[in-house]
Formats: C-alpha cells, structure tokens, sequence
C-alpha cells in the first residue's frame, strides 16, 4: 500500500536508519567502555538527535561492590561485554556511524566504573548474543534483554530497568489499542527476529483461529531500520517492539503513533546461567541508585517511567 504523505522525509530517515544498524552486523566491531560523547542535556527530545550528556564519567568506584567480584576478575580487570546496537534509545550509533549511545551503554559503563573494571565492547546481533553467552564468547550481554521463564532457564539477568512490549501503528490506521492480541486479527504485525515479540505472537497466533477470525501474519526482520520501513511502506500494519523504543522512534519520525503497551517485562544485564558475576553487578546498580547516576541516566533518556527499586538477579517474569 503506497504512502502518500511523509514519503521524502521518511525516505531519508530510512536510508538513515538502515545505515546506521548495518553497522552492527557483519562483523562485529569493537569499541571500549566509555565511548560516548558529551553534549548539552535533554537534546534527545528533538527529532533526529541522539542525547549525548556525559551521565557516567563523575561514577566512582565501588569498593565493596567490587569486593564481590571473582578474584580473577578483579585481577584481571576486564570482562567483554556483547551490545546489540539497532534499536533507541537501547542503543544506536551517533552520527559518525562508530561511537555506540543508549541506555544500555550508559548503564554498562556506569557499571564498569562502580566495579573498577574496563570493558571491551563488541557491536553483535541481538540474536546472536544469548546463545554466545552460553559458549563463553561473551562474560555480559546487553540488548534491552527482558527477563522470561524461557530464558531464565539458561540465562541469569541482573535488572536494570522495566520496559517490555508494545505497539504502533501509522496516522491513518483506523485501530484504536491492540491491549488484546485479537485486535490484531487478519492483521499484517512486523517485529524483531528472535525476540520476545516474536514468540508472543507466535505462540498466540491460534487465538484469532480459536475466535473463527483469520490469524494475523507476522514479519520478522533483523534491524529496526526495516521493521519501521515496512510499516511506512505498507507492508506492515503493526509494529511490535520495545515500549521505551517505540515511544523514542514516533518522536523522531512523521506519521507513526504509539498505540499501546502490551506487556511490562524487567530488563537486564545478560549472563551465562551460573554466573559468579551477578552479585557484583547486583550491587553495583544500587550503588547507581543510591548516588543518582541512575535518575540521571532514565533523565536523558526520557524514560523515568522504566525506573525500577531495586535491582534482581533473575526475577521471575512480570505476569
């Protein structure tokens, strides 16, 4: 279905955005801990900029957090840490196509300075990244990573943030919220490949047949960059995908709307299952918490609503 308005506009976001999440894919670039710029406070309201306050560099060690560190850790001084880098305000590229920005990466870094180590960052794609952590190619994993039964099977979290899952649509569509997975029947739903959002639509697709309506169909693509051209193009209806990233993105593109959340899930840190490092960076969040690192962080990022009390190591998943 061909668009008739935002079309020029939305054609250079979209050039925009594809080049910029090609970035991490292929192979994996690496880039250490810290790598944000500074910039002026709260620009990331604007469309088209990426807010680049320096929130981490006055962090200070830790020391008790960091006494809970494994003794080879701590000696060491270094862990990798995989970052999924596509999908804002988790995390994206500025405008030079290398330095990483977001939450996520804020978050990691204020981390690694609580805990006195340096990370050595590499870019990974989001699906990629779990199944890695399992083989030890990666000691931490960050992806705006929502805590599941599923996952907690073979993955540990430390939380960090609440966001879950949610959907948006163009101006023009005439549905009004999606709070029961129904709506969506006879539907075209593009989502993120290998994500929670998948699965939930997935596994719930029986739903529309159950109720004698036709299923919807689901699109699954590897950056966001496509997901979001597929709906403006017409050849998604809906977009499925993180609440925090699907407010962040109407706000920076002409002719989309948020439409409603669907699902709070915790979001944190990703490690092998057995990991000795989650008490460490357990306590390393709350140490943000309590010095205000970690109001100043969601400040930037526009997402106070995704403050949590206290950080968990996997949480049983928010029903």
């Amino acid at each position: 279905m061909p668009r008739t308005r935002h079309t020029a506009a939305f054609a250079l976001i979209t050039v925009a955005a594809l080049a910029l999440t090609a970035c991490g894919s292929g192979n994996p670039a690496s880039a250490p801990a810290g790598a944000a710029g500074d910039g002026a406070a709260g620009d990331g309201a604007a469309k088209g900029k990426v807010p680049t306050t320096d929130v981490v560099s006055s962090v200070r060690k830790d020391e008790v957090a960091a006494k809970l560190l494994p003794a080879d850790v701590r000696a060491a001084g270094t862990l990798t840490i995989a970052a999924s880098v596509s999908n804002p305000p988790g995390a994206t590229y500025l405008a030079d196509g290398k330095t990483v920005a977001g939450t996520d990466i804020d978050f990691a870094d204020a981390v690694a300075r609580k805990l006195g180590l340096r990370f050595t960052r590499e870019v990974a794609s989001f699906e990629a990244i779990l199944p890695a952590l399992g083989s030890g190619k990666y000691d931490v994993g960050t992806g705006n990573f929502g805590v599941t039964e599923e996952r907690r099977k073979t993955i540990d979290f430390v939380t960090y943030i609440n966001d879950g899952q949610g959907f948006a649509v163009r101006d023009d569509s005439t549905l009004k919220e999606a709070t029961d997975l129904t709506r969506l029947c006879g539907l075209t739903v593009g989502t993120g490949a290998g994500t929670t959002f998948e699965v939930t639509l997935e596994e719930s697709r029986h739903l529309c047949t159950d109720a004698g309506r036709k299923p919807y169909d689901v699109k699954t693509y590897n950056d966001q960059g496509a997901t979001w051209a597929s709906l403006q193009q017409g050849r998604s209806d809906v977009v499925m995908s993180t609440i925090n990233g699907l407010r962040y993105a109407v706000g920076q593109q002409e002719g989309v709307r948020f439409l409603n959340e669907f699902k709070r899930l915790d979001v944190g840190f990703a490690f092998k299952k057995g990991t000795p490092l989650a008490p460490a960076f357990q306590a390393a969040v709350n140490g943000l918490k309590a010095d205000g690192t970690y109001d100043r962080i969601l400040k930037k990022w526009g997402i106070g609503a995704s403050a949590i009390r206290t950080s968990q190591i996997s949480p049983p998943e928010i029903k």
